[in-house]
């Protein structure tokens, strides 16, 4: 870790970057700032939480669990202790701000305010049941809802949430190794495109979970986007795949 500076009037600030496993399947890099006052540590420190991998929802989720840790090793030191506790609780942390929010979603269906939809096509899934598995955890830690839906040979991907969610997710899908190829390998998704991303309007309804639905007809597929009142976004997106 590094140590930023030490004068004796301000406590002491370092940044420690730890590496947690089994979050998403990758490891996820933490970036902790301390800053220890100088009558630490009978005095919290300031906790600050970044990460590339997360949220910045769950980055202050995070950095909220740290403090209430911390209060519980008043007057004692506890930086060593609460990296200890963030390594171990981290995966538990990311799973509880996710259900936090769904709960949020629900209550407040009325502020539909920066809510963003994305329509993604895949060409196939080769390892699906892994597939399958990637696709639900990362919609479950970027809180965002939805359905992943297969008819036939077509493999759609409607998602709902946060702006800044749906771009981290779009981020995931491209560069993380979420398929095999032909010989076995684990590869990244090349065949994706990206049918649409759109604000969500009063007339669209919000998804509440994220679900995996196979239809048996693309009539079937239809009457799920006009129940959601997306009948435009079916009609613009989706019957030029079955050509």
């Amino acid at each position: 870790f590094f140590f930023l500076y030490f004068p004796e009037t301000l406590g002491i600030s370092f940044r420690i970057q730890i590496s947690v496993k089994e979050v998403l399947d990758t490891d996820v890099l933490l970036k902790l700032l301390f800053h220890l006052p100088v009558n630490y540590p009978s005095t919290l420190p300031d906790i600050s939480v970044n990460s590339d991998q997360l949220t910045r929802a769950q980055c202050v989720d995070v950095k909220d669990k740290l403090l209430e840790q911390a209060k519980k090793h008043l007057s004692e030191p506890m930086v060593h202790d609460l990296i200890l506790w963030v390594q171990q609780h981290l995966k538990d942390v990311i799973k509880q701000s996710a259900t936090v929010c769904n709960e949020k979603t629900t209550l407040s269906k009325g502020t539909e305010d920066g809510i963003w939809m994305l329509l993604l096509h895949l060409d196939h899934m080769r390892a699906k049941a892994k597939y399958v598995k990637t696709v639900e955890k990362w919609a479950s830690n970027l809180r965002l809802t939805g359905r992943l839906m297969f008819v036939g040979k077509i493999i759609l991907i409607l998602l709902q949430g946060d702006r800044s969610s749906i771009k981290e997710y779009l981020i995931l899908q491209k560069t993380s190794k979420v398929d095999v190829d032909s010989s076995g390998k684990k590869c990244k998704e090349k065949m994706m495109s990206v049918l649409c991303e759109t604000e969500v309007q009063s007339q669209h309804k919000r998804f509440q979970t994220f679900e995996i639905k196979e239809y048996s007809t693309v009539e079937e597929l239809q009457k799920e986007f006009e129940t959601a009142g997306l009948t435009t976004l079916f009609s613009e997106f989706v019957p030029p795949l079955f050509k």
